[in-house]
């Protein structure tokens, strides 16, 4: 019996033992974060499954809901767990709770157990109504510390502040802001439980969770006090950073408390007249803290809905702008010199692998002073492996890089002046017509939205199909979104705009920063992604109303060796050949003289 099998058993024996139905386990952090600390890595430590998703456990079944992003990294290792993907995002979706409750028709009651650190309320919500009045929800917090005995640990790592002259408010400022929002909707407090949320209103750093310059953290704001939950223990010896934040934060006024105090405090300040209205998102609350709510408070005395910080936070000053600007053209050199050093040493024979050009551009990147480490793990992935849009390449036995075919890579980078994120497919050597191809009509779709003018107010899902149209006109599509939101020295993925399928009704506001990355995807053979950066600005007023455009910040040329011409109307010809001149000009008076010179000769006019 294999590991995985076994500790899918190990659950079992825990469900027969108290008398659990299902066991609903989330791939969350009790934040909701995308990313997690390896504490939360629970799905990949019972099934062996490394993507996103959620794994049910019933005493016949065991599944995982993931997206098409997923669906091939899933089908590879759900079986060492004998699990089943459950596929998401698709036209017959059939999701969790009506999962669970058509699994369990005809039953009497049902008890689902779930780590209430990890579940939001409204999932569970949702689970809660599918099945009615027969579900009983059993809030088992840290449920897996039983069997999983060596369990990291809630991580505690240094912790830094960042200055007016990085991120344009001060945390005051921020602090009043959020005041008056309160005040004008009659709140007395808010409970932000959102990491990256957390870490812009205070102006703080962390490295809490890898990627994710963030602290895991709850913030309470009320009109007269602010209670940072993020000590876990004692600091570190010699951990003067912390400290010296802490310090800082408490002259400003932000009171520094335990991190598992949180429960205690909510409850204590909700059941008496202190706080008579406290405001929570939903989204981000999990479920055992909504349950200590629901205890405490009357139903008066909570309010739910979305928090004012997401789009605050979304919506860069000028400061944060130039800071972004800056990260891309300091990235944009590493990456053309990464770029370089890969081609030659391709054409050269020489041995290089998946692993060997990943670690090559770390080494590119960390020669920027300010590189705070990789915004996420690098995708370098060269032929069929490509075709997983979330392929993560191995430490061992990485693929050979051969002088033929397409190679992608996916990184990016974090600055205390930014956050960087690129993909770049590029030849390695002869590609077939089919790849061509591909690659051409990937690129027409991420020219056609970076050169797009659209009207303002226009939320992202109206404008996605502007991206995809090159590909719909072949009968060819990509199952993940065309972007997301980036933030400044945070998350690479944030909300709330996004431009994908999916209906929202955020429109793009100017100051926000999105991704441009239209993809292709052949199981078995190849795939094609371009990404840049743009940021969302005005494009003026007319007697037809307001306009929006992009600026694209990204600063890599894009290689036209292998382009069909004939593919690419006049215009988009036009901005390839203006942008690649513009990437030249921009970043060789900064590249070592062999690197200028080979990116001069890959930037002429085609």
């Amino acid at each position: 019996m294999g590991i995985f099998i076994e500790r899918v058993e190990a659950v079992r024996s825990m469900m027969r033992a108290h008398g659990w139905d299902a066991v609903v386990i989330s791939g969350c952090d009790p934040h909701s974060s995308e990313y997690s600390a390896p504490r939360w890595h629970q799905i990949a430590w019972v099934s062996g499954y490394t993507g996103e998703g959620d794994l049910v456990i019933t005493a016949d079944h065991c599944g995982v809901w993931t997206d098409s992003r997923y669906f091939i990294l899933a089908s590879r290792e759900l079986p060492a767990a004998g699990a089943e993907l459950h596929r998401t995002r698709v036209p017959d979706e059939e999701s969790i709770p009506r999962w669970l409750s058509r699994h369990f028709e005809g039953w009497g009651e049902v008890t689902v157990a779930v780590d209430g650190l990890s579940q939001t309320a409204g999932s569970v919500a949702e689970i809660q109504a599918a099945l009615g009045d027969r579900c009983t929800i059993a809030d088992v917090p840290d449920m897996l510390d039983p069997i999983w005995t060596d369990r990291p640990a809630i991580p505690q790592t240094p912790i830094i502040t960042l200055g007016t002259e990085q991120v344009g408010w001060s945390r005051l400022q921020k602090i009043s802001w959020i005041r008056k929002w309160l005040r004008e909707k009659g709140h007395d407090a808010i409970l932000l439980t959102a990491l990256d949320e957390i870490a812009w209103m205070l102006n703080v750093r962390g490295q809490d969770v890898e990627y994710n310059p963030v602290v895991m953290s709850y913030l309470l704001v009320t009109s007269d006090s602010v209670m940072w939950f993020v000590r876990k223990g004692p600091l570190a010896p010699g951990d003067s950073e912390t400290q010296d934040s802490f310090e800082e934060l408490l002259a400003d006024g932000v009171d520094i408390e335990d991190y598992s105090d949180i429960g205690g405090t909510l409850s204590r300040i909700v059941d008496g007249d202190y706080i008579r209205s406290l405001f929570v998102d939903p989204s981000t609350l999990n479920y055992d803290l909504y349950k200590i709510l629901k205890a405490s408070a009357s139903d008066a005395s909570v309010t739910s809905g979305t928090s004012p910080v997401a789009l605050r936070k979304a919506v860069k000053n000028e400061v944060e702008i130039e800071g972004m600007r800056e990260a891309h053209y300091e990235d944009g050199i590493a990456m053309e010199c990464f770029l370089h050093w890969l081609e030659t040493s391709v054409q050269a024979d020489e041995l290089v692998t998946e692993r060997d050009a990943a670690d090559m551009l770390h080494e590119f990147r960390s020669r920027i002073e300010g590189f705070r480490g990789e915004s996420f793990e690098t995708i370098s992935a060269y032929g069929a492996n490509a075709a997983l849009p979330h392929y993560v390449t191995p430490e061992d036995d990485s693929a050979e890089l051969l002088p033929r075919g397409l190679y992608l890579n996916d990184s990016g980078g974090q600055f205390l002046f930014g956050t960087t994120d690129i993909t770049r497919t590029v030849p390695l050597g002869p590609c077939t017509p089919l790849e061509r191809e591909d690659y051409t009509l990937v690129l027409k779709g991420h020219i056609d939205l970076a050169k797009a003018i659209f009207p303002k107010g226009s939320a992202g899902c109206q404008i996605d199909a502007i991206a995809r149209q090159p590909l719909w006109n072949s009968m060819r599509n990509f199952g993940h979104g065309t972007g997301h939101g980036v933030g400044f020295y945070l998350g690479v993925h944030e909300g709330p705009m996004q431009i994908r399928q999916n209906f929202s009704r955020q429109p793009v506001v100017a100051g926000m920063i999105t991704s441009d990355e239209p993809g292709l995807y052949r199981e078995g053979q190849s795939g094609v992604r371009h990404e840049n950066l743009l940021l969302a600005v005005d494009a003026g007023t007319n007697e037809f109303g307001s306009w929006m455009r992009f600026e694209t910040l990204t600063l890599c040329h894009f290689d036209t060796s292998i382009v069909v011409k004939e593919l690419l109307d006049p215009s988009e010809i036009e901005w390839l050949n203006r942008y690649n001149a513009r990437v030249y000009e921009t970043l060789s008076p900064r590249l070592p003289s062999d690197v200028a010179e080979w990116l001069r000769e890959k930037t002429l006019p085609i």
